[in-house]
């Protein structure tokens, strides 16, 4: 039996037979600025991107109390955590903005939701994809929260056993589900990318369309996870990677997601149907090169 392993999203469809679902993660590295963003945004329509992604968090909710009051420094100054993780925060008017921008721009955006009321607010914005990052795979009031939506959800498998893996996806359902492999360091090993994860996620949920969620530095890794079968890509784009921030080290640079999404059309190419056949632009060169016509005939005689 051949299973359907697509999920729709708005007018794209992700999974086998399809293009590649190439997602640029804007995530936190706008540092709080809607004009950042919007440069972002614009660099990945301009790349070829299919979406972006953004990240949202209730600081209250996803910030150990203990950690509230530690003072750091940051590019606005000295100040406590959870003021800086709200000053990192997006607020309704702000994200309002950057979806009609998106619209704008013709590009999907989503967002991975880190707590309950973070998808709330993302809610009020009807996108039609969520993500759950890594970090969220073992929370059930999130993944149930997501269940109560009937939307597609990507779901990242970082920092995660194979156990909790299959215990989340029990509980997602499969009809809408897309899974990324991925591994939650920044930025990763190549020793421990483990792109086989890929054909084995891909054996294990035979349903879903499979991914990958890259943190590794350069992009060669990307492109092999196409070739192992990813259906989708998800990296992040920065202006710069020496702007301020944790995952702009681990992040791919617009003119670098140019030639991302370029490689990526040309190995979906090459990588073909793997039905052999003869092309067109071989007939010549069989003329010119072989010297017996067919082994058919001389295999018969043989036996």
């Amino acid at each position: 039996m051949i299973l359907n392993r697509t999920v729709k999203i708005g007018d794209k469809i992700i999974g086998d037979g399809q293009p590649v679902f190439v997602i640029a993660e804007i995530g936190i590295n706008h540092n709080g600025s809607v004009d950042i963003a919007k440069k972002m945004i614009e660099g990945a329509a301009f790349a070829g991107c299919d979406a972006v992604k953004f990240q949202k968090r209730t600081p209250e909710l996803c910030v150990p109390k203990d950690q509230w009051n530690i003072e750091r420094d940051t590019p606005w100054g000295r100040m406590t955590y959870i003021e800086y993780r709200h000053r990192m925060e997006f607020t309704k008017e702000q994200f309002a903005e950057i979806v009609n921008f998106c619209n704008q721009k013709n590009i999907l955006w989503f967002a991975s939701c880190w707590d309950e009321d973070a998808v709330d607010f993302i809610e009020e914005f009807d996108p039609g994809l969520y993500k759950i990052a890594s970090a969220s795979l073992t929370d059930a009031g999130l993944l149930l929260k997501h269940v109560s939506l009937d939307k597609p959800v990507i779901l990242s498998t970082g920092m995660s056993t194979m156990e909790e893996i299959e215990c989340a996806a029990d509980l997602l359902g499969t009809q809408n589900l897309l899974m990324a492999h991925a591994t939650s360091s920044y930025p990763c090993k190549n020793e421990e990318l483990n792109l086989k994860m890929i054909k084995t996620l891909r054996e294990k949920f035979p349903e879903v369309p499979i991914g990958y969620s890259g943190h590794e530095v350069g992009l060669s890794p990307s492109w092999a996870a196409v070739a192992l079968g990813a259906s989708f890509i998800e990296r992040h784009i920065t202006l710069d990677r020496a702007m301020w921030g944790t995952d702009q080290a681990a992040s791919v640079e617009i003119i670098g997601f140019m030639r991302l999404v370029s490689n990526i059309r040309d190995i979906e190419k090459a990588l073909g149907d793997g039905v052999k056949k003869v092309y067109d632009s071989e007939i010549q060169p069989k003329k010119k090169l072989r010297r017996v016509d067919s082994l058919k005939e001389i295999y018969s005689e043989a036996v």
